[in-house]
């Protein structure tokens, strides 16, 4: 449906500006590339839905790939997340780390997250999202969910913020 195409695009125009205001011009970020699994550390569904919706529609990909290399690119270096940076976008970053949780974590901690702001949750149908979601990402021909050979795996199911960005730091650091 062209309205259903409209608004999808849309859902990627403003998933590109959030990209570009991404570092808030501090330039202080270093080449690490951190991908994710849907959300295991810092839920940010809106940002996630687009990108998996518009990922699909090979022209948009196509920007949003060479927007995304030219911003990682560029000195001092960047903190990416996404489902393909460490296999598509940064395939030669310095530190790629791979961060999962299990689904059903992830959509407890998404449901958390929609509830601190007010809204109605039905825990099955975040998950059954989350769950749709991994599937269509990992059977999309272009640029499939994969975790880079060369990736470090975190796998947040059990650590709280804190501790992830703890461990992460710790992978950073022992990659120096």
């Amino acid at each position: 449906r062209h309205d259903v195409l409209e608004e999808r695009l849309a859902e990627g125009a403003w998933l590109l500006r959030a990209v570009e205001h991404r570092d808030g011009g501090r330039g202080d970020a270093v080449d690490v590339v951190v991908t994710e699994d849907d959300d295991a550390l810092a839920p940010s569904h809106r940002i996630g839905e687009a990108a998996s919706v518009v990922s699909v529609i090979a022209s948009v990909r196509e920007a949003l790939v060479n927007f995304q290399r030219q911003f990682a690119s560029d000195p001092p270096g960047a903190v990416l997340d996404g489902r393909d940076i460490g296999t598509v976008i940064c395939p030669d970053a310095t530190v790629k780390i791979f961060v999962t949780a299990n689904p059903e974590t992830r959509a407890n901690r998404r449901a958390l997250e929609l509830k601190s702001r007010g809204e109605k949750v039905d825990f099955a149908a975040v998950l059954d999202d989350i769950r749709k979601r991994d599937e269509r990402d990992s059977a999309r021909s272009s640029a499939p969910l994969i975790a880079a050979k060369d990736a470090m795996h975190l796998d947040t199911t059990l650590l709280d913020v804190e501790a992830a960005v703890k461990a992460a730091i710790a992978i950073v650091e022992s990659k120096r």
